[in-house]
């Protein structure tokens, strides 16, 4: 038998205390866990550290929690659909780590892969290259960049099952497989719960023992309006 692993969502996201690092799938919209941010703004957890690829736009996800101030820093590929998250890191009451994007989605994967990090050739002489480790390997050198890991993922999926085998639909997809494997707890909500079975093996697209925690939505709040199927 399949360990059941359906929760509440007050439940799943108490589990994140105060200073942990979560990462957040998503690319804008598409894949962001809104619900589980709002429940992650009514709890209040302070001093985290989020990864995602974005810091979201004004007045939806990752914002709330900027504006509410329970973000001490954010390691991201842009931040500049935000304009509270440009001002705060201006006024240094937020710190921000920025990757390319490619880059960070395989620090990502390298951390689910149980690597060390990755080297890449990917911004040498550019300010993304201060403070890392250049290396050079029969004439090529590299940057150093270190895998990321966290203590908990939260994602978002189109259709689970309760042992927490998860689909996801078209561009939703993005980070969350690689998130869902480099993080100690991983919070998945989904659109769907189906039954044990109900899924198609072949289809699955990330694997039930990776996950911890399945949150059955009710239904979408207004911010995931933009997406359409």
């Amino acid at each position: 038998m399949m360990t059941d692993k359906t929760t509440t969502i007050g439940e799943a996201v108490g589990a994140i205390g105060d200073g942990a690092t979560v990462m957040i799938g998503g690319f804008g919209v598409p894949g962001t866990p809104f619900c589980l941010l709002d429940e992650l703004l009514r709890q209040g957890q302070k001093e985290l550290t989020l990864i995602k690829n974005d810091a979201n736009e004004t007045g939806m996800g990752v914002d709330h929690l900027l504006e509410s101030g329970q973000v001490e820093k954010l390691i991201v590929t842009h931040i500049g659909l935000n304009p509270r998250a440009v001002q705060m890191m201006h006024d240094a009451r937020l710190e921000v780590e920025f990757c390319a994007q490619g880059i960070l989605a395989e620090r990502i994967r390298s951390g689910g892969a149980g690597l060390l990090g990755l080297l890449t050739d990917i911004g040498i002489g550019t300010r993304l290259a201060e403070g890392k480790q250049l290396i050079e390997i029969e004439g090529r050198r590299g940057l150093f960049e270190k895998a990321l890991t966290a203590d908990f993922a939260l994602v978002h999926a189109w259709r689970a099952d309760p042992f927490g085998n998860l689909l996801y639909t078209a561009s939703a997809r993005n980070f969350n497989p690689l998130m869902a494997m480099a993080a100690d707890r991983v919070i998945v909500e989904t659109e769907q719960l189906l039954p044990a079975g109900g899924l198609d093996p072949e289809a699955i697209h990330t694997a039930g023992p990776f996950v911890d925690c399945v949150v059955p939505l009710p239904g979408l709040t207004k911010e995931y309006g933009v997406v359409r199927r």
